[in-house]
């Protein structure tokens, strides 16, 4: 009768307050019955839940797959990784220049290589965000949504003067652009209009078309950045000062005004890590209502600080001060965040460090932590008070909604794919690095205290997860957005 019945879980519903005891039953990867006592004569498999927490798989809308190591090597590895974060589905940014391919040109020529290397490699569905860095792109913007399914687009709005990792005046070396162009707020303008464009022309499709923006102004990071490197901080907290938070706030309220200008409705306002950055987004939402802004956190923004995590946690918009943490938090409980990710970016030690280990500005920027996201969470939030239904909304419903996924993805239903995770709310442990698939040697968060753990994870109705080991098997597949 069913291909797999789970059984005896609390299942956690994203448009419900509370969760219900029940059994979820599975049959060609979707859920077929979530009832008390499910009749499992016949069933092909039953697996006892003990009890334990029934989420909807996490659907990690932030990583970055192959930005330091080829793409084919951390689809296998960091989708692993996921798989222990309780990550199901994960959307991975992309774009052309130097970092991930390390190389320029078309998306009709980029985008299959990308397809190809990941095929048949993933533990989990995997998905791709594009950034159109170059004028062509913009005119490719229909062609990838209805033909490669790639309905989110990203502007990293850093990059008019700096690199990945600090200052850079030579832009077209870095992203691999005509000479003559510019990445800067005129060409941001005209994403948005071809994105614009692309909704406009396909008004069924509109909703789940969006821009999502790194938001941070190079000109204030530039002379910040230089007055920090001649003062006396180091560390994290002279890399946070580098990158202030105000030049987030700026970002935000320019690029909202251009979304104003152009009439995107669907923005993305990524990864905010700061007090300003988030009175700027808010403002923002409030003096433009008719855009309809999501506001993104990391579970690293949300867990550390400059002083508890290690120089390995150099990110970009940089690790905060506690104030902010708690800011963040402040606005996580008031829910006026949509989403939560990982921003996961495995980086491995030799190439994360410079010859000094201990100067920030010589380190590359991301690191990886997908592996932490539903338990970090989970363990975090319950502490804080934030209810489990609020956390399968940020952490897997809202973002499926968003990015197009939400027809099969998001939540525990009948006719959604089987995408759950089971999670013991009790089950203390301490992040150490050693035990992640990921292939990253260091943590962000090694040494922090988990209250909660992933103990099972399916993926369409297939154990990838079990008892807290990743099984050797890689059933991941594209998911073509929007899913129909």
């Amino acid at each position: 009768m069913y291909d797999l019945v789970i059984r005896n879980v609390q299942v956690v519903r994203p448009d419900h307050d509370d969760t219900i005891a029940a059994d979820i039953a599975i049959t060609d990867g979707k859920i077929t019955d979530i009832a008390t006592d499910i009749d499992t004569v016949g069933a092909k498999r039953v697996v006892d839940g003990k009890g334990r927490t029934a989420f909807p798989g996490a659907v990690d809308a932030h990583q970055h797959w192959g930005i330091y190591n080829p793409l084919d090597v951390d689809t296998r590895t960091e989708s692993r990784a996921a798989a222990q974060g309780g990550v199901t589905t994960g959307i991975s940014y992309m774009r052309t220049g130097q970092y991930y391919l390390n190389r320029g040109g078309s998306y009709a020529e980029f985008f299959p290589e990308v397809r190809a290397l990941a095929e048949g490699r993933s533990t989990i569905d995997y998905a791709f965000h594009l950034a159109p860095m170059m004028a062509s792109h913009i005119d490719e913007i229909d062609d990838l949504i209805t033909e490669h399914g790639v309905s989110s687009f990203k502007i990293f709005m850093f990059y008019g003067s700096h690199g990945l990792h600090g200052r850079s005046s030579d832009q077209s070396s870095f992203l691999m652009t005509p000479p003559d162009e510019r990445y800067d707020y005129a060409h941001f303008e005209f994403v948005m209009r071809g994105v614009q464009k692309a909704r406009e022309a396909h008004p069924d499709l509109a909703d789940q078309i969006s821009l999502s923006l790194h938001c941070e102004t190079a000109e204030i990071m530039a002379a910040y950045t230089k007055m920090v490197e001649e003062g006396d901080l180091s560390g994290l907290e002279a890399y946070s000062a580098s990158r202030p938070p105000h030049s987030e706030g700026l970002a935000i309220t320019i690029a909202s005004y251009l979304a104003h200008e152009t009439n995107l409705a669907n923005i993305n306002l990524l990864h905010l890590t700061s007090a300003k950055a988030l009175d700027a987004a808010m403002r923002m939402a409030a003096t433009f209502p008719h855009i309809d802004f999501r506001r993104e956190v990391t579970i690293a923004h949300l867990l550390a600080d400059v002083t508890t995590a290690p120089l390995g946690a150099k990110v970009n918009p940089p690790i905060r001060p506690r104030e902010d943490v708690e800011e963040l938090w402040n606005h996580v409980l008031a829910g006026n965040i949509d989403w939560v990710v990982s921003d996961h970016a495995c980086c491995r030690d030799e190439t994360k460090f410079g010859e000094d280990r201990s100067d920030v500005f010589l380190a590359k920027s991301g690191f990886g932590g997908a592996e932490y996201l539903l338990p970090g969470l989970v363990s975090e939030g319950l502490r804080r008070g934030l209810s489990l239904p609020a956390i399968a909304r940020m952490t897997s419903y809202n973002p499926a909604q968003r990015y197009g996924l939400g027809a099969r993805k998001g939540r525990l239903d009948i006719g959604y794919d089987a995408d759950v995770a089971l999670v013991d709310l009790d089950a203390p442990w301490t992040v150490r690095a050693e035990d992640s698939e990921s292939s990253q040697e260091y943590s962000a968060l090694e040494g922090f205290e988990m209250s909660a753990r992933v103990t099972d994870v399916f993926l369409r109705g297939q154990e990838i997860l079990t008892d807290g080991a990743v099984l050797d098997i890689t059933p991941g597949e594209y998911l073509h957005r929007p899913l129909s």
